[in-house]
Formats: C-alpha cells, sequence, structure tokens
C-alpha cells in the first residue's frame, strides 16, 4: 500500500487551519507547525480532526522530511526553516495554489494595493443576490482551503495577496481584477517596489486567452508594466482614469462607461444606485460592474446589489459625534497610500492618528497633504521615529503614545466642534494589537465610552 503524502502547514491561523483540513480530507497525512502560540480556537479544531500539530518550535528533523509545505502568507520568506526547505528542494505552496487543485468552479480574484476587500464583498454581493452559487474567501479572512473541502460551489470570489500570489504555481483565476499598486509591504521585498509589482502581476501567470484582466487603467504602474510585458487575459480596462475625471463624474448624476469590443453595451447607472461613496471608490465599483456583466447578471438585480451593499468595518466608517466631533474609523488603512485616501477624504481640520508597524513608508512625499489636511498628530505605536522626523517641521503638536485610550483622549483634547478624529494609521497593527480589526475594535469601543461620558456631563450640568 502506498505510503500516503506527507502535507507540512506552517503557521496555524486562518490560512493554515484551513489547508489542514483541507489535506485531511483529501487523505494526507498534515502537520501543523507554528513558531508562536497557537490561538485555543484553532487549536480545538485541529485536535478535533485529529491533525498533529506544534507550537513554540518549527521541529526541522521532522519538517525536512515533508513532501510539501503550505506556508501561511504572514510567514516572512526569510526565516530560516523556510531556507533550509528551499536547499532540501521540498515544494513550498501558498493555500489558494494548494485549494486551487481541487475544484472546477469559476475563479474570481481581486488584487491590489487598497480597496480589494471593498471590491470582493461588493462583487460578492453582487453575484449572490443574482441567485448564483458563490463564495467569498482568501485574504478576506475566510480560508480559501476549508471551503473547498465539500467543494459545492460554482463560483470562488477571492481576495488575493501578493504574498499568497508570491507561492503559486498553477494557480488560475477565469477573471482576475487589479485595482492599482502602490508602495506597501516593501519590508518583505528587500524595499524593492518592482518585486512587489512583479508579484502583484503574478496573478496573471497561468491565465489563457479564455480568461478576463480587468485592471484601473489611471494606475500608472500598472500600465506601464502591460506596456513592457505580454500577458495572455484578454484585457478590460476601467477607463475613468484620472482623480480630477472621477470628481468631475461625482458631480454628475449617472456612472457611464463602456464596455470593450464583444461587450460593447453602454452601461449607465444612476449613483442613486450605489450606496458606496467617494471617488476612490468608483474605480471598485466599476470593477465590480464588469465582473458582473461578464457574468451576465442583469442590469435589475444589479442595481438592486448596488443600492442595498453596506461596505466593510474598519474603512472610513463613521463612528459617531462628540461635541460636533467626528470620529472616524480607517484602522483598515495598514499602508500609506490608503491614509492619503483617507485624509484626502475630508475637507475639516483632521486630528490624525497614526502609526504602528512600518512598512518603508515614505512619508515626505506626502508633507504638503499633511500639512494642509492635518490640525495635529497622535502616534499610536512602539517605534514612531518616521513618523516623527518626516512631519517635526510643520510647527504641529505631535504626541505619542502606546494605547488607544491614551491616543483618543488626546485626541479629543486637541479637537474643537468641527474638526475630524481620524484612525488611519497607515502601518500594520502587529505591534500593539491582533490585526487592524482589533484595533479599530478598540477605537471604536473607546469612542463609544467617551461618548457616554460627556452625555452624563452634559445630563449633569443640565440638572444642576
Amino acid at each position: 500500500m502506498e505510503d500516503k503524502k506527507r502535507i507540512v502547514i506552517l503557521g496555524a491561523g486562518e490560512t493554515g487551519v484551513g489547508a489542514a483540513l483541507l489535506a485531511k480530507a483529501k487523505g494526507f497525512v498534515p502537520f501543523v507547525s507554528d513558531a508562536g502560540k497557537i490561538i485555543p480556537r484553532y487549536k480545538k479544531i485541529l485536535f478535533e480532526n485529529s491533525i498533529s500539530l506544534e507550537e513554540g518550535q518549527h521541529n526541522e528533523e521532522f519538517l525536512l522530511t515533508a513532501d510539501e509545505v503550505i506556508k501561511s502568507p504572514g510567514i516572512p520568506d526569510r526565516v530560516d526553516i523556510l531556507q533550509k526547505l528551499r536547499e532540501k528542494n521540498i515544494p513550498i505552496l501558498s493555500d489558494i495554489e494548494f485549494a486551487c487543485r481541487f475544484t472546477n468552479a469559476k475563479i474570481i480574484a481581486i488584487t491590489g494595493t487598497n480597496g480589494k476587500t471593498t471590491t470582493a464583498l461588493l462583487t460578492y454581493y453582487i453575484i449572490k443576490r443574482s441567485g448564483l452559487n458563490v463564495c467569498l474567501a482568501g485574504n478576506i479572512g475566510i480560508s480559501f482551503a476549508e471551503k473547498v473541502i465539500d467543494n459545492e460551489y460554482d463560483y470562488y470570489v477571492l481576495e488575493v495577496s501578493s504574498f499568497q500570489l508570491d507561492y503559486i504555481q498553477k494557480f488560475k483565476p477565469d477573471i482576475a481584477v487589479l485595482l492599482n499598486i502602490t508602495p506597501d509591504h516593501l519590508d518583505r521585498y528587500d524595499y524593492n517596489f518592482q518585486k512587489y509589482v512583479e508579484s502583484k502581476f503574478r496573478i496573471t501567470k497561468n491565465m489563457t486567452e479564455d480568461d478576463v484582466l480587468i485592471y484601473f487603467e489611471g494606475d500608472e504602474v500598472i500600465k506601464r508594466y502591460l506596456d513592457q510585458h505580454s500577458i495572455k487575459p484578454h484585457k478590460m480596462g476601467i477607463a475613468l482614469n484620472r482623480l480630477p475625471e472621477v470628481n468631475a463624474f461625482m458631480n454628475g448624476r449617472y456612472l457611464k462607461f463602456h464596455l470593450p469590443p464583444k461587450r460593447s453595451r453602454e452601461i449607465k447607472i444612476s449613483l442613486n444606485h450605489i450606496s458606496l461613496k467617494g471617488p476612490h471608490n468608483m474605480v471598485n465599483v466599476m470593477a465590480a460592474i464588469m465582473t458582473a456583466k461578464i457574468l451576465k447578471i442583469s442590469d435589475i438585480k444589479l442595481k438592486e446589489a448596488l443600492k442595498s451593499f453596506e461596505n466593510v468595518p474598519h474603512r472610513l466608517e463613521k463612528i459617531g459625534e462628540i461635541n460636533n466631533i467626528a470620529f472616524i474609523n480607517d484602522s483598515k488603512a495598514t499602508n500609506l497610500d490608503a491614509a492619503v485616501k483617507a485624509l484626502s477624504s475630508f475637507d475639516q481640520p483632521i486630528i490624525w492618528i497614526v502609526g504602528g508597524v512600518d512598512k518603508g513608508n515614505n512619508y515626505e512625499q506626502f508633507i504638503d497633504l499633511v500639512n494642509n489636511k492635518v490640525k495635529d498628530i497622535i502616534c499610536l505605536g512602539k517605534d514612531n521615529s518616521r513618523i516623527i522626523n518626516a512631519f517635526k517641521g510643520l510647527g504641529k503638536k505631535i504626541i505619542e503614545t502606546t494605547h488607544m485610550k491614551k491616543a483618543v483622549k488626546h485626541a479629543f483634547k486637541l479637537a474643537i466642534p468641527g474638526d475630524i478624529v481620524l484612525l488611519s494609521p497607515a502601518c500594520a497593527s502587529f505591534d500593539l494589537f491582533k490585526n487592524y480589526a482589533d484595533r479599530g475594535d478598540k477605537f471604536k469601543n473607546i469612542v463609544e465610552k467617551l461618548n457616554v461620558h460627556e452625555e452624563k456631563k452634559i445630563n449633569k450640568n443640565n440638572d444642576a
């Protein structure tokens, strides 16, 4: 009897546990190894499914005899165990590469530095509302591998990160969406932006002439790459491609554009049928619409979905107002480009809560924007030196803290009626929080408690 193939999974988060469950379901022998402590919820799932594991170490003697290794996206390429696996010529895969072996469903893969979560959610919502059998998964926090186990879906909408694309071999979307490419995660790419660009374009690696790449024509990095490289999929550009045009469009009454030849019918949708607001979201909306029309979703169902869709939490999410000071949760802005879009979205003076794990941000190029938009700066992170060095010459108050409660308290003291307190960190969250959602939730909870406290003060003064 042939020995079962041994699959080692590095990392016991959502993607790692999902990959282990899929491996077990398909008859492999999975082993999960995590250099840190495994979250109890995930450990329970592994135990219940009789999947062997280790935590707090990587047993090299055991790992280096694996047939294949599935690497969780959060593990940096430079860790010692990966180098040793490469020396042994042991294949290293991403979870999406492993999962795609076990489904013949149509795959819609969405990537980009910013906007991919909103676009994935909206695309999924439109397809789901139209009555098609679709699943949402990927980098959005839902394991693609686990969803593939029962193989019950006709379509998968996947948010895909560059880290997942770095370890694909045969992964192939039927429709790929590439929204934008701006500097991000440069600490993972030797501070070489071109390596990051090439990573994003790996989404097209295995695509054929029968597949479609939807891309934003206004992104100069994408445009330059396409001018210099030949790719196989049919290209569909989002033509509303410069911010002034988008702003002008937003002052109109409807969204109008043409699909390329063979799909030449004009698409015209009233802004009243689009729940997402802001110029930066129009590219996301158009990418979702293009995908829907490729899938032949009717205009009626499309408009219904666009109107009823609710955006993702932690992305320009208004928490409320206290004494006419607005609090905005943009914790999902984990890179500088996303934070810049947030700063550009408001005309009121901003108290900016920024900081965390820096990814190689070049803050200096946005000094004029910060000078014009930001009133004062609260640095929330363990190492704020790059932010402080970039903006200390602007004459604004800069306060450092490692506690969200203190950050909110300082911001509230600095703000006056009409100001905005904006949490838009431009950095990853892992120095002080579990993830960006944990950071955003803590911000929301503290603001809600502050609001209750201020209301009690007002009521007490009224009773006096």
